[in-house]
Order: C-alpha cells, then structure tokens, then sequence
C-alpha cells in the first residue's frame, strides 16, 4: 500500500479577511508585471545607448593621437631643415650665420610635406612667414597624385542609419569653444601663438576651429641648427578624418543599439505574454469562482508547461476542484441532517399527537417510551452532527505533532480491557517491537480506533473476540480491527463509511447510533493522508468469519 503525501495539520492562526473585490479586474495587455519586464530589460538596452557618449572620448583619442603623429612629423620636419639650413662659413672655418629662407629649404619642406601628407607652415624667428607648403606643392613641377580607394558598397541599412543619424545630428549640432583658425592670406606669428612658443624652442600644440565649425589642429616645433633657434615649424590638420571615424563609429553603434532594442521588446513582450497572461486568466478564473459564476468553473490547465506557472495552475485546479468537493459536501451534509432530523421529529410529533387523544393508561405509556426514544436520538442527532461539523475545522487549524501509534494503540485497547472485564468480550493486541511514529492528532487517531473498537464490539456475538493488530511497514503503519461477527454484506463495504448509513444488530436498541462514527472516522483519516478500508474475513469455504477494518498512516 502506497502512503499519501502527508497532509499539513498547521495552525493557520487568525483568519485574514478576503479582498472583496466588487467588479471584476479588467487587465490589458500590458499589465503591470509586462511593464516592469519590458522596464527591467530595456533598461541595459538604454543602458547601452550611453556608449554613444563614450563616443566622445573616442574622439579626445583620436584627437590626442593625431597631435602626438603631428609632434613626430614636425620632429622629423624641423630636424631635416635645421640640417638643410643654409650654412656661410668663414675661411678659418668657422659659422658666421644659418637662415631658413633659401631654395633648398623650400624644397624639404615641400617633399617632406607630400610625404607625411601634412600642410606645414615655416616661420623666422622674427616670426614672419617663410614657406607655406600648400603653395610649394601646387608651384612645383611635380604632379602629386593619390590613387583612390575603391568606392565603398554600403547596404541598404547602413545608409537609412547614416541618414538617420545625419538628421538626428541636425537637432543636436555640436558647438566647441575654441579659438577661429585664422584665414589672412599671410599669416605671422601673431596669429599662431603656439609658434611664438616654438621660436623660444618649446614644442606646444593648439586646436582652433572654422567658422564652419570644423575642427583644426596644430602643433609648432623649433627648428634648431647647431644649438641655436632658427625658427618655427607650424603642421596643422583639420578633423575631418576623426570626425569621418566617429561618426562611423556612432551609426555602427546606433545600428547596434537599435537591433538589441527590437530583440529586447520582442522577448520582453513574448516573456510577459507566457507569465502575464496565464496569470491573467486564472485571476479571471479565480473572479468568476468567487462571483459564482457558473455552477463548477473550469480553471485553464497550464500544467505542460513544465514551470511555476504550470505548477501553480495544478495547484490552482486542485484548490478550486478541493473547494467545489467541500461546498458539495457541506450541501449534501445539509441535506442529509434535514433527513435524520425529520424522521425523529416527525415520530415525536405522531407521538405526541396521538398521547393527547389516547386515554388508555398502558398505551399511553408505550407513547411516553416512544417519545422518550425519539427525544434521545435527536439528542444523540445534534450532537454527532456537532461534533461533525467542527471536525473539518479542527483538522485543517491544529497543528499536528509526533504520534507513537504503538503507545496509542495499546492505550486504546487496555482501557476498553478495564472497561469490558464483566462483559463476555475479550480482547487481544499485537504490536510490534520496533516504534511507530506518525504525524498527525493523537486525540482524533484515538477516536478513529475507538470508533472501530465500538463497532467491532457492537457486532461481536456472546463470547465473542475482537483482536487490534498494528503492524509497521518501510513508510506507512498499518492498524486492523477483527472482530467474529456476522461480517459485512459485500455490496456494502463503501456504503458504511456514508454519512448516515446504519446497519445495527437486531439486539441493539434502534436510535442508539447516529450511523456518524465511521464517516467521521474516514474523514479523520483522509486528513491525516491516509486510507481506511473494510472487508471480511473468511475461511477455505469462503465464509464469512467476521469483519475487518485497515487503517494506514503515513509516517
């Protein structure tokens, strides 16, 4: 035999009063548990999106690392003119004087400018212009020429984000505070002050922008010839290229941006449909059970979804089918006292009535016996019924403890040995040597024992014999109560434990059983996760030797 799952015996303490809700809720779609599942995952989406401002020092990178490229360039520029600087030696070979401003320092500036690919601007130290790059380049006689790239292909969706980001950047335009880059035809020194720091031989850089709003960079290195300052080198760049990175840059990461964010709100709302909307409906399920719509309600089964929203759908079932059962029980028990009670009220009425009308003295008094009778099964009656009815309560508040149902056992059965001593019955217990421990009520287990013990007594004939046997097995303990009397018919053994249904012996006196002890008994047991059965006991010759009641409890 099985065991059931042991049943919770705890004291639930004060009763909390239910919402009473007048209406029922109606949920949209996006209920409250959805938002805050779309809320708590876009949030690292948005989160991401702050990496846009990251782009910012991206581009103070690139920035830094273009004047550090211009501070090498100009090193390597200044050094090769220092070298070239034109040199008037005297006869005793000694240096009268170096100057800049000569044809062949025209020429290294010009080549080392077109190979660095930096404009570049030579300045006296008097700081007035010497050469400017751009105009060597275009004077020379050299075509200068640059293969061009490839064209790049750009999908279909890069380019909607470029636009996208065009526009969005329209909105938002950058403004820098620096300095204008200045536009006179021919420049001094005054309007490059990092040059002035260059001719006192310190390399210095400066970023200036356009009235376009472009940046340009610019950094002054000293040229030196034999320890002495002979004037200063001016390399600028302007920022189209880092602009031309951080903005590819930002449209690659707007682009990524906006692809987690659909991924996101897609799983966002597929996650809150699978938990909000079960949830929703068996709300709407739980609303309709306490409005009484409809007779049984049918609660969804989620169940193969094999989670929590599965497991608290079963639960939900369970609950729902254990409350409809109890609200059935409570009417058919309703139904069932109005019957019991009927019977004897309407005898003792009949009784009553005819006792006013008879004069005859003897029949008069087997009124009064009658009367008597019916006043005592109707006490009997009411307090079965009550005991009945606070039964169910009781089970479900107190909280159970540690039961040794061999200590019980044999408790049981020695007082029914005192009580019975005079009387023809006799008793015999077997238990085992081992323990046997349950969790439940020792005082309702004791009344289940006693109930079958009473019965089994009832049913013994003169001399007869009733034996309680308790036997211990791997995960539950087993109680049987025999007795030798006329057994039970076949096609009763699951009519006895009916609320109501009795089948006395012909000797007993009618009234004297509310037919209540083995329903309650069953009811006891069922809350203690167990099982209680009745058979007969019989020979070789299948007769009926007596009858047999099994008790199983979990341990």
């Amino acid at each position: 035999m099985t065991a059931r799952p042991k049943p919770y015996l705890g004291n639930s303490g004060s009763s909390k009063k239910a919402d009473k809700r007048g209406k029922v809720v109606k949920r949209g779609p996006f209920s409250s548990l959805g938002r805050r599942i779309m809320a708590i995952n876009l949030f690292s989406v948005i989160f991401l999106a702050g990496s846009l401002l990251y782009l910012d020092q991206f581009q103070s990178g690139l920035i830094e690392a273009k004047f550090q490229s211009l501070t090498t360039n100009g090193r390597m520029i200044a050094g090769a003119l220092g070298e070239a600087a034109l040199q008037e030696v005297s006869l005793d070979g000694q240096i009268q004087y170096l100057t800049l401003d000569s044809p062949p320092i025209k020429r290294v500036l010009r080549r080392l400018s077109i190979v660095t690919n930096t404009p570049a601007l030579l300045f006296d130290r008097e700081g007035k212009l010497i050469a400017d790059s751009r105009r060597l380049i275009s004077a020379g006689r050299n075509i200068v020429y640059d293969e061009l790239p490839p064209p790049e292909v750009k999908s279909p969706v890069r380019l909607f984000f470029e636009e996208l980001y065009d526009t969005w950047e329209k909105f938002f335009p950058t403004n820098y505070d620096f300095p204008l880059y200045p536009t006179t035809p021919l420049p001094t020194s005054k309007d490059f002050d990092e040059v002035g720091t260059a001719i006192n031989g310190e390399t210095d850089s400066m970023t200036r922008q356009t009235r376009d709003g472009e940046l340009v960079l610019s950094v002054s290195v000293p040229v030196q010839g034999f320890k002495h300052i002979l004037g200063g080198l001016l390399l600028t760049e302007n920022s189209g290229a880092i602009n031309e990175a951080v903005r590819s840059a930002q449209v690659t990461t707007l682009i990524v941006f906006s692809v987690t964010l659909v991924i996101t709100l897609l799983l966002s709302l597929f996650l809150a449909r699978t938990i909000a909307a079960p949830i929703h409906i068996l709300a709407e399920a739980a609303d309709k059970v306490r409005l009484g719509i409809g007779r049984r309600v049918v609660v969804p089964d989620f169940s193969n979804r094999k989670d929590e929203i599965g497991d608290l759908s079963a639960s939900f079932r369970a609950m729902t089918m254990a409350l409809y059962d109890r609200m059935d029980a409570i009417e058919s028990f309703a139904a069932d006292v109005a019957h019991e009670l009927k019977n004897p009220l309407t005898s003792l009425g009949t009784a009553v009535q005819a006792f006013e009308q008879i004069k005859d003295d003897e029949k008069r008094e087997k009124l009064r016996a009658v009367i008597a009778s019916d006043v005592k099964r109707l006490d009997r009656l009411i307090t079965d019924i009550s005991a009945a009815s606070r039964l169910d309560a009781e089970l479900s508040r107190t909280e159970g403890e540690t039961v040794d149902v061999r200590a019980l056992v044999e408790g049981v059965v020695d007082t029914y040995q005192t009580t019975q001593m005079f009387s023809a019955v006799t008793f015999d217990v077997i238990v085992p040597e081992d323990e046997a421990f349950v969790n439940g009520l020792p005082g309702r287990i004791s009344q289940v024992l006693r109930n079958l013990i009473d019965n089994a007594v009832s049913f013994s004939p003169e001399k007869g014999h009733v034996r309680v046997i308790l036997k211990n097995f791997g995960d539950h303990v087993e109680v049987r109560v025999e007795d030798k009397g006329p057994g039970i018919p076949e096609n009763n053994l699951e009519d006895i434990f009916k609320r109501f249904y009795t089948e006395r012996p012909k000797s007993e006196g009618f009234g004297r059983h509310s037919g209540l002890g083995l329903s309650i008994s069953r009811l006891i047991v069922d809350a203690h996760g167990g099982t209680i059965t009745a058979r007969n006991s019989k020979n070789e010759r299948e007769e009926i030797l007596g009858a047999v009641f099994v008790v199983a409890l979990p341990k």
